[in-house]
């Protein structure tokens, strides 16, 4: 009998494998971190071969950890970070060069004169995105005119383009799979989100040879089949991070939404079958649906730098020994006295959209010390979200009163209790913060009958929620002082 739903879950950061049961339960968890470069100012990459020894380390340790045997696992559900690139000879599986991660800003001058020919508009119509670096098909034109033999080997057919979650289903197939899921074809700016295809105008824009680009299929699908330790386990589900988040935060009805406190912060609301354009800075994304499903759409507004600020308080500036520590810190000064930081270390996202923006920490007095500056560094995660939910308010025409959070940071309870002063609704903390996961779990179970219906799914149940307390004229006094410092952020970089 098939026990289990095994959700492998490739971030930014660390790549984990997690175990579902029946019920929704976690059986057993594995996790590892890998690291990112930085060879220039603004520049991120990452070793895609090292990313799926770690992705195929987590997947058997989680197995090993619970005495669970491949044979009982019902299938495998895969969801990553967004936007990273990876290119790859079809015929030895090697990398043509390192994978160019989603943060990576090498393309910022590219991305500015596509608004300087007036492509944006054209570009925002058929993919619900922006020219900006943040996205694919900046970065994999880099590739391709810049990484010797790249173009020549695409153009051949020897080259095959990939996001995470096709590079992992790549690998596990053994080279036989080259398949994605919407959603994350939504996040390449290659993809009409309306036709629900890869855009030939968009092709020719970026000169990209289709022959490079996966098959497109919906995000709880049957992707086929891969053979795990002797035993062949079908793949039922891809999708985005965040997409994937959504679905397993049960945000199924138009106007529900999330953020995950990740690497980054990533605040999506379902707007159901409509494809609502933002006139705020927002995004237009594709959301996870089943085969045979109408295409459904998000909002979503993305935070370069969220959860990723608390590592570098620990790892670059080594104010803080571990993450858990940032809260402790900062619960020792009443309030920022002034300080704030701009965490815009690869420029801003939504809804500034500033690619040159940099971080900068502002306010300083001789008062000011270490706490001061961690609490600011906390605060700046809670501020950045409440600037996504004023533009979604403004796109979607209301005001969101509840906000299921997940990921690493929302297990910081004076993080969430700022956030529900700071934006003035209440925030909800399931028991369980592994949305993602699950997300990508339930995709797979309802598309291979594990689970029958998204009515039998075991939803989270709700661990802890926050309301806002803080008066008024202090939260006016507070976010006056924020928008104060995102300009002196954006101006540094002005010439």
């Amino acid at each position: 009998m098939k026990k289990y739903i095994l959700a492998l879950d490739e971030g930014t950061t660390s790549t984990r494998a997690i175990l579902f049961d029946r019920a929704g339960g976690i059986v057993s968890t594995a996790q590892r971190e890998f690291p990112s470069q930085y060879p220039q100012p603004g520049w991120v990459e990452q070793d895609a071969q090292e990313i799926y020894a770690a992705q195929y380390a987590t997947l058997t340790e989680s197995l090993v950890r619970c005495g669970a045997e491949m044979q009982e696992v019902a299938a495998i559900g895969i969801t990553n970070q967004r936007e990273t690139v990876v290119v790859w000879d079809r015929h030895t599986g090697k990398p043509l060069c390192p994978a160019i991660v989603w943060q990576c800003r090498r393309t910022a001058d590219l991305c500015r004169k596509l608004e300087e020919d007036g492509l944006a508009p054209m570009i925002a119509d058929k993919t619900g995105l922006r020219p900006d670096a943040y996205f694919s098909a900046t970065k994999l034109a880099w590739i391709l005119d810049h990484v010797d033999g790249a173009r020549a080997a695409a153009e051949a057919g020897d080259a095959l383009f990939g996001t995470i979650d096709t590079w992992l289903l790549w690998k596990l197939s053994g080279g036989v799979l080259h398949k994605t899921d919407a959603t994350n074809a939504s996040r390449t700016m290659l993809y009409n989100i309306h036709t629900q295809d890869w855009d030939e105008d968009l092709l020719k824009l970026f000169h990209i040879p289709r022959a490079m680009l996966p098959q497109v299929c919906p995000s709880g699908s049957f992707f086929g089949d891969v053979h795990i330790l002797g035993t062949t386990v079908p793949v039922c589900a891809m999708a985005g991070d965040q997409q994937a988040a959504l679905f397993g935060q049960g945000c199924f009805a138009p106007g529900e939404g999330k953020n995950t406190y990740g690497t980054g912060c990533f605040l999506l609301v379902n707007c159901g079958t409509q494809a609502v354009q933002s006139k705020s800075g927002m995004l237009t994304t594709v959301a996870a649906t089943l085969t045979g499903e109408d295409p459904q759409y998000a909002l979503e507004g993305s935070v370069f730098v969220g959860g990723a600020v608390i590592q570098w308080l620990r790892d670059a500036m080594g104010l803080i020994t571990e993450a858990r520590d940032s809260a402790y810190f900062a619960s020792k000064v009443k309030d920022n006295e002034g300080v704030y930081l701009v965490p815009a270390f690869t420029g801003l996202g939504a809804p500034h959209w500033d690619m040159y923006a940099r971080g900068t920490l502002v306010g300083m007095t001789r008062a000011s010390g270490r706490n001061h500056i961690i609490r600011a560094a906390l605060e700046s995660i809670a501020y950045q979200t409440e600037d996504i939910l004023q533009a979604i308010s403004a796109d979607a025409g209301m005001e969101m009163r509840d906000l299921k959070v997940d990921g690493g940071a929302s297990a910081n309870d004076l993080l969430m209790q700022f956030q529900a002063d700071i934006s003035h609704v209440r925030v909800i903390r399931p028991a369980s913060a592994e949305a993602t996961a699950r997300g990508a779990a339930y995709l797979a179970g309802l598309s291979c009958g594990f689970w029958q219906s998204r009515e039998d799914l075991p939803l989270m149940a709700d661990s802890k929620s926050y309301s806002p307390v803080m008066e008024e004229s202090e939260r006016s006094r507070l976010l006056d002082g924020w928008h104060r410092a995102v300009r002196a952020a954006r101006a540094w970089a002005e010439e």
